[in-house]
């Protein structure tokens, strides 16, 4: 009996740290649901979750879930500045290519200024998109290294 009772007792911190939820039901039919199990209630267990695991808790770092190949394709350094380079020029060309299209919209919204408001929608929506792509290319500049 004290075997059973110490081995209750070294799992009973391991209840209390996991995250248990029950569905009790007492007598009368009233029903609760709660994360402790009531001792005069019939109980059944609706989840059950874990603790999540410590984040190093002394233990060598977990390795990648997708570990990259052996014969997977490497890319030296000088080739990898080209490519970077490569995509900063096409980036900065695609970003002057929007602003010549979004000032074209601005004009073309200008000179439609006392048309009836049908008539401008398409072209403020158009203006917009320029508008949004010169932001989108701007933060995409930004983000490279």
């Amino acid at each position: 009996m004290k075997k059973v009772f110490f081995a209750i007792s070294l799992l009973l911190p391991l209840t209390v740290a996991a995250s248990t939820l029950y569905k009790c039901t007492d007598d009368s039919g009233v029903v609760l649901y709660t994360n402790q199990k009531a001792s005069k209630k019939a109980c059944t267990v609706l989840s059950r979750q874990s603790p999540p695991p410590s984040p190093n808790g002394g233990a060598k770092p977990r390795p990648a879930a997708t570990p990259t190949p052996g014969d997977f394709p490497r890319v030296s350094g000088n080739e990898q500045k080209a490519r970077d380079n490569d995509r900063r020029a096409i980036l900065d060309k695609e970003l002057a290519n929007e602003l010549q299209n979004a000032e074209k919209a601005r004009k073309a919204l200008s000179d439609a200024g006392s048309q009836p408001p049908e008539k401008l929608q398409p072209l403020r929506d158009t203006l917009a998109l320029h508008e949004r792509n010169v932001e989108s290319l701007k933060k995409e500049l930004g983000n490279l290294r």
